[in-house]
């Protein structure tokens, strides 16, 4: 079950399509709820019902379930079919679920602050293979701090956040059996090259139909639904939602590489390297006054 994980945009959208594009396997939006649904007591009664209303009602501001395209009926059926019942075996039944839509017979996941929980879901799901997409943090806070999900807009608070995932996913997926690393500049450069590894990585045969993701990614993003709030507003719309992933329609080019020289003036891009600096340097980036 690969698990793509990385801080948001760094690419996690683009593989998560490109990966789908695999005959064999069917990757849902974001999900969000693993580490809430981990978080279940077992011992409590009711675990089913805590279950669906964990998934069905999360993020409990603004839920996402409708992004899935299922019935929450037909998930309380096949949830109710599990006995003994288990979380894990319930998220199984999720995932199955969705695949089950396009006629396929594997599963994955993609959600980008899952690089904060990795320990969480490999201890509940054991075939979990992460995939952590690295994207140079200067890029990365270029495009975040546009975005309606952004964690703040000053170059110290956006290097900390960035840092935060790739450091928490680094530590973590180190001591995972599976755990393989990916730097998005490679994957669009080499996509043949790295969608090889990776498919190596994951136990699935090759497909040429990965190197053509572009060509079904309009209808995936389909179901990248308005996010409405309790109160009926919107958090965002299915347009916005669509305009923030236009980039994942076309085929991968390195034309967005280095994009923060042009878009952060030098004073924020020395603020973000004061923070995140010796991270970036780690990961084999050139900083700014080095290049």
């Amino acid at each position: 079950m690969p698990v793509v994980v990385g801080a948001p945009r760094s690419g996690t959208t683009l593989l998560r399509l490109m990966l789908d594009a695999h005959p064999d396997l069917a990757i849902p939006p974001e999900t969000s709820f693993l580490a809430a649904v981990a978080a279940l007591n077992e011992s409590d009664g009711d675990l089913r019902t805590r279950f669906l209303e964990t998934i069905t009602a999360y993020p409990p501001g603004a839920p996402n379930w409708q992004d899935f395209g299922l019935a929450r009926e037909a998930l309380a059926e096949a949830v109710q079919m599990l006995e003994p019942f288990t979380v894990a075996d319930g998220l199984r039944a999720f995932y199955r679920l969705y695949a089950q839509r396009f006629d396929k017979s594997r599963w994955g996941e993609k959600t980008p602050d899952y690089s904060l929980h990795v320990g969480t879901i490999a201890a509940l799901l054991p075939e979990a293979r992460f995939v952590h997409l690295i994207r140079d943090g200067r890029d990365v806070a270029a495009s975040w701090r546009q975005q309606w999900f952004s964690p703040g807009y000053e170059p110290e608070v956006l290097a900390r956040a960035w840092a935060d995932r790739v450091e928490a996913a680094r530590s973590t997926g180190s001591a995972c059996t599976h755990y393989i690393e990916v730097f998005y500049e490679d994957l669009v450069a080499r996509p043949e090259q790295v969608l090889r590894r990776l498919c190596e990585f994951l136990e699935l045969p090759w497909s040429n139909q990965l190197l053509n993701h572009q060509e079904r990614a309009p209808k995936r993003l389909e179901e990248h639904r308005a996010r409405v709030s309790l109160d009926g507003s919107f958090t965002v719309s299915h347009a916005q939602r669509l305009h923030q992933q236009r980039r994942t329609m076309e085929r991968p080019g390195t034309g967005r590489i280095g994009s923060w020289r042009e878009t952060m003036s030098d004073e924020e891009v020395q603020r973000f390297e004061r923070v995140a600096g010796k991270l970036l340097i780690q990961l084999g980036y050139e900083l700014q006054g080095n290049s």
